[in-house]
This record gives structure tokens, sequence and C-alpha cells, in this order.
């Protein structure tokens, strides 16, 4: 558990410690899925804050194991990727994402199936039951979502590293592996019936593709993005006249340079600009190395300086 990073470490650390405590609380009466879960947006007992907390629980055993062993397989490769911040940032808003997709699925169906034009609702043997109440029954609990952004995540940044398919047990691509639950999740949604949250997969899905396109145009734009398998800190955006007066000094510099009798138009040592870039570009090739002997070999093959190495990259 100590190789775990920490952002995942206490994150399944946490599902796990809730799930517990929603043991303890059955055996005294206490319903904490139906308190803490997310409940249909025009139900009486909805809550915003249910978007962070349901993400936090779960319905059974088998549907908290398989949440957080995914978690616990994937989840430590982004966030060594990321960063500690950023992993935790878009974990967050993918589990978000999901429950506002699941949300809007059920407000298209509660219209589509005409729902809003009743008070009551047949349950059972011809029991009626109020609307209200039968609204607050459509209850989502459950880390799938952000999971499922973990998935998309690894697909997009590993897309070629190989996962294993478990039924049947056959070795399989990354971004084969996301493509082909996609797809499964985007019928699953259209034509099973049953308990299962397939538009909130979706979502986890959708926002987590959104979250690092609009990282990696930023990225761009910042000139500090270098690859799916490096992501840099951003530098401190500046405005557009000391960025102007920047490299106006450059230039000045460049040409006094030559004046002196350079054959090769060199930038004078003394452009700040030039020297940031080529620091960033050494610490882009540093990490690129380091990141090459962790898809060969693993994470734990690092030296110690090879870590602090990669820890200080990556909070730049």
């Amino acid at each position: 558990m100590r190789q775990i990073p920490l952002v995942t470490r206490y994150l399944v650390l946490t599902n796990v410690v809730v799930f517990l405590i929603g043991l303890l609380c059955n055996q005294y009466g206490i319903d904490l899925n139906n308190m803490l879960g997310l409940h249909f947006v025009l139900a009486s007992q909805f809550n915003p804050i249910q978007l962070v907390t349901y993400m936090f629980l779960h319905s059974g055993f088998a549907h908290i194991f398989f949440n957080m062993f995914s978690l616990w397989m994937l989840g430590g490769v982004i966030e060594r990727t990321l960063g500690a911040r950023r992993y935790l940032i878009y974990y967050l808003i993918c589990g978000i994402g999901a429950g506002l997709c699941q949300e809007l699925w059920q407000t298209a169906q509660y219209y589509i199936e005409g729902l809003s034009q009743y008070e009551m609702v047949t349950q059972g043997q011809g029991t009626l039951m109020p609307m209200n109440d039968y609204l607050n029954l459509w209850t989502t609990v459950g880390a799938s979502g952000a999971c499922y952004g973990i998935l998309l995540a690894f697909g997009r940044l590993y897309p070629n590293e190989y996962i294993m398919l478990l039924i049947p047990p056959i070795p399989m691509k990354a971004k084969y592996f996301v493509a082909i639950f996609a797809v499964i999740e985007l019928v699953s949604a259209w034509t099973s019936s049953g308990n299962i949250a397939h538009f909130a997969h979706l979502g986890g899905m959708i926002f987590g593709w959104f979250l690092l396109s609009w990282w990696k145009r930023r990225a761009r734009r910042a000139q500090t993005f270098t690859g799916w398998n490096n992501w840099k800190g951003q530098r401190e955006r500046r405005s557009w006249t000391s960025r102007m007066g920047e490299r106006l000094g450059g230039l000045a510099g460049r040409r006094t340079a030559t004046t002196a009798g350079n054959d090769h138009q060199q930038p004078a040592r003394g452009d700040r600009f030039y020297e940031e870039n080529m620091k960033a570009k050494a610490d882009e090739a540093r990490m690129d190395e380091i990141l090459d002997k962790v898809r060969r070999s693993g994470y734990d093959s690092l030296t110690r300086e090879e870590k602090n190495e990669l820890f200080r990259i990556s909070r730049r």
C-alpha cells in the first residue's frame, strides 16, 4: 500500500472506510446511501452536494471491489503522470461530470415517459406511491464514473500499453480496451433496463476527454507540452507588454552578438527567455528518459535520484 501514490491511496482508503461505515449504519436502520447518494434533480431529497458525496458510496461488496481494483491498478500511473494536484482535480471532475450526465438522462426519461403528468405511480401489486416518493428512489451511488475517467486517461496517455482483459484473459492495447468499453457502455445505456448507471460511466469518460484536451491546449499555448507522456507545470501568465519587452530585449541581445563578429546568430547568454527555454528543454528530455524507463521496467525500477527528479520536474 505504501507504494501507491498518496492521492490514490487516500481515495481507496476513503471509499473503503465510508463503505464500512455504511454497513455499520445499516445495523442501526440508517441508510447512508439514501442520505448521501445522488438523488434525481427534481426529487425532494436532491442536494447539489450529493454530486460529490455519491462517488464515495457503493451498493455492495462487488461494486466497491471492482471500482477500487481499477483505481488501484490505473490510478497510480495517472497520478504519477499528471501530478497529485491535477490528478485529484481530474478524478473529482470526472465523478461530478458522471453525476451530471446521469441527472440529464433521468430528466429526459422523466419527461419522455410522461411522469410529469401523474401524481401517483403503481408499485408492486397495485400499490400506489406518491410520485415524489417514487422519484426519491432514483438514487445513484459509486465511484464508477470517476474510475471510467481514469481508464479513459490511461488510454489517451498510454495508448499502446497493454491491459489484460479478464474474460477472456487476452492482453489488449489500452486504446482498444477503452474503445471497447465505451461502445459496451453506449450500447448498454440504450438497451439495458437494470440498475447500472451506464450514462454515468459514459459521462466520466466524456468529461475526462474534454478535460485532458483542455489541459493539452493550455500546455501547448504555454509552450510547456512535450507529448502525452510529459505533463509539465505551466508558467505564470504575464501581460503582453512584459512579453513584448522580453522579446525585444532578446532581439537586441542577438543583434549585439552578431555585430561583435559572431558567425552564428546565437542569442546572448543574458537573454532570460533563451535560458528558460534551454532549461525547460533539458528537463523535458530528462523526463522522457525517466518515463521511458517506467514504461519498460515499472516505477519501482527507478533509483531514488530518478524519483526525486521525476517529482521535481512534474511539480514545475
